[in-house]
């Protein structure tokens, strides 16, 4: 059976001012649509305020605002966002491995493994490897020679790290992600290509989370590093020599070109991204879809490219771009000639 806590466990919990039932029990969580008897909700955004008066959730996180137009319990708190996702781990039901090594699993001899170890079925582990304390290998990982990683760690189901890469502490990387293959690094001899070799590796820092289908290139010469508290989603992309601050997210499909170094505190909304061979500043926030073709050291939001409009519209936009150039010249042109006319006169 799925295991309860009461209001006022939660309340003393995440110190949040409690207005209701403090025996109150909660089993899990939902949103504020659909919750109902044993559930507890959040308000994190004022467009959802309207099911404030007609929510079946047992109880409810918000902040002082929206308290009033609630007729249930409450526990009232400065941001219900980051307290619903503290409380979250309280009703996270994933499996847990056991410690130990999978009858199946292939460990090299000189491999060193700490206690608490997790490694699950067909996973693989190179030589001269170093997994600390704690860590939990799912199954099908491919861990590289000489790597090292860092206690409370897990890598999820067909991870593959290559060789010569460095994770943190308390990193989660989420199934079938690749870290450590070859950056895109080719030559051009009179047409055709030569493959340079990657000889760097990859630094990943603590408490650094990369979802699932993510890849991040290995150095060609240094390598490239992710700080700590970095949370990449699925499907990123980090190119070789990439360097990551710390606490930067990337929405899905983002991706950072090669040698590109990006600040702390950063966001990449999806499909957003940054050219190779620049330097972008803490704190810069690319909106969806958005390049950052050059450096800036100022942080804010940037945008770039076409806003949605309806069809048509849009084409005969698109068309209009095209006369730009064209337009600059002949009003350059008419401003020239205005000029002149006016020193007749």
């Amino acid at each position: 059976m799925s295991a309860t806590y009461s209001l006022q466990e939660i309340a003393d919990y995440l110190g949040a001012e409690l207005r209701g039932d403090p025996a109150c029990r909660i089993q899990r969580l939902n949103t504020l649509e659909q919750a109902g008897e044993g559930e507890l909700s959040f308000l994190a955004s004022k467009a959802y305020e309207r099911y404030l008066g007609t929510t079946e959730a047992s109880a409810v996180l918000v902040d002082a605002r929206f308290a009033d137009a609630l007729q249930g319990n409450a526990l009232i708190i400065a941001n219900p966002y980051v307290a619903y996702a503290r409380i979250s781990a309280w009703f996270d039901r994933s499996a847990q491995p056991l410690s130990g090594i999978h009858p199946t699993a292939v460990v090299a001899g000189s491999a060193v493994l700490a206690d608490a170890v997790s490694i699950g079925p067909h996973a693989t582990i190179g030589e001269r490897v170093r997994i600390d304390a704690g860590v939990i290998i799912g199954p099908g990982v491919s861990i590289g020679n000489d790597t090292t990683i860092g206690s409370g760690s897990r890598l999820h189901s067909n991870v593959s790290v290559y060789h010569g890469v460095s994770i943190g502490r308390n990193a989660v990387i989420h199934s079938s992600t690749v870290i450590g293959a070859d950056g895109f690094g080719f030559a051009n001899d009179g047409g055709k290509w030569v493959k340079i070799h990657q000889l760097g590796g990859v630094e990943i820092g603590d408490n650094v989370e990369i979802g699932a289908c993510t890849t991040i290139d290995r150095g060609a010469l240094g390598n490239t590093v992710i700080d700590d508290g970095v949370i990449l989603d699925n499907h990123v992309q980090i190119a070789h020599n990439v360097h990551i601050g710390e606490n930067t997210a990337m929405a899905a499909y983002s991706a950072i070109a090669g040698s590109t170094t990006v600040g702390k505190n950063c966001v990449f909304a999806g499909q957003a991204g940054a050219v190779g061979h620049i330097s972008v500043g803490d704190g810069v926030v690319a909106m969806a879809r958005c390049t950052i073709s050059k450096s800036t050291s100022k942080a804010g939001s940037y945008s770039s490219g076409l806003l949605m409009y309806e069809t048509p519209v849009w084409r005969r936009n698109a068309v209009r771009f095209g006369q730009l150039d064209d337009m600059a010249k002949r009003l350059k042109k008419l401003e020239k000639n205005s000029l002149e006319k006016d020193k007749l006169e």
